[in-house]
């Protein structure tokens, strides 16, 4: 029962953090200026999701497939828009 409660609370917080890259995407566009953000810093978070998503795809793991899918797609918002408001 417990391993249970933890597997939906890990799905349930995956995807709120994946969600934490679109704020930063956000704030870029809206200051149209990307200063404070760290490339290096984004490129690997992007590369790491990407990994994690392949991971999940193989395993065939829908809530890492869920969670690093939304995560994809926001780091790499924030890694082209860094490049647009340079």
């Amino acid at each position: 029962m417990l391993l249970e409660f933890f597997a939906y609370l890990t799905g349930l917080f995956g995807i709120l953090m994946a969600f934490g890259h679109f704020f930063q995407a956000n704030r870029i566009y809206k200051n149209k200026s990307s200063k404070d953000v760290s490339l290096v810093n984004y490129i690997i978070l992007m590369v790491g999701c990407w990994v994690w998503l392949i991971y999940g795809i193989l395993k065939q793991d829908y809530p890492i497939m869920i969670s690093f899918g939304i995560s994809v797609v926001g780091t790499t918002a924030v890694v082209a828009l860094k490049f647009v408001y340079k």
